[in-house]
């Protein structure tokens, strides 16, 4: 797979992990969660918790019914809002749940001077969104095996392009994306 360019930017930020040494000659381990180098999940959760209080706020001031389910997945926190009718957070093509993620992640940046790979979803869009992906993924990829051409996808934003990219991978093929933000597009290559 190569490497997204359009990408989310914080995806490709090094963590905070990344630039502690090895040899740590500070305190006991325990210490770490009151002390500057808090373990990585406990600084994901930190980021799901102010990520939520924001989230949170902002349901209030819109006067919006819905819960909030925060998670940790691999290298990021998770937040997910779920309620009867919350269209209006997600909007058309999930631009509104694109431009809400990026506040979000801006509120915990605020709090935390750390940039954020934080995620999250609406009632269940990004989840079903991927699920969509993962068969067009399967499609073109079949189409580039059977003819050997490569196949270039519709536009799609930096988290489509992501599950797109990652499916590519996981078949064995390799991807790139061309074209500039919002018409960004993947690529996929015959191997």
């Amino acid at each position: 797979m190569v490497a997204d360019e359009g990408a989310d930017p914080a995806d490709d930020a090094p963590s905070a992990a990344e630039g502690e040494s090895d040899g740590e000659a500070e305190g006991p381990a325990d210490n770490d969660a009151e002390g500057p180098r808090a373990s990585k999940v406990e600084r994901l959760e930190q980021e799901g918790d102010i990520a939520a209080d924001y989230l949170e706020e902002l349901l209030d001031i819109a006067d919006l019914d819905g819960d909030l389910d925060m998670d940790v997945e691999g290298d990021r926190a998770v937040v997910s809002i779920v309620g009867a009718e919350l269209s209006q957070l997600v909007g058309r093509d999930g631009e509104v749940l694109e431009a809400l993620q990026e506040l979000t992640r801006l509120a915990v940046y605020r709090e935390t001077g750390e940039r954020s790979r934080l995620r999250l979803d609406v009632s269940g869009f990004r989840a079903e969104r991927r699920r969509e992906l993962e068969g067009v993924a399967a499609t073109a990829i079949a189409e580039v095996k059977e003819s050997g051409e490569r196949v270039s996808l519709e536009p799609m934003s930096a988290f489509e392009r992501k599950v797109v990219h990652d499916e590519v991978a996981a078949a064995g093929l390799t991807s790139e994306s061309e074209g500039v933000e919002p018409r960004r597009f993947v690529v996929i290559l015959p191997s």
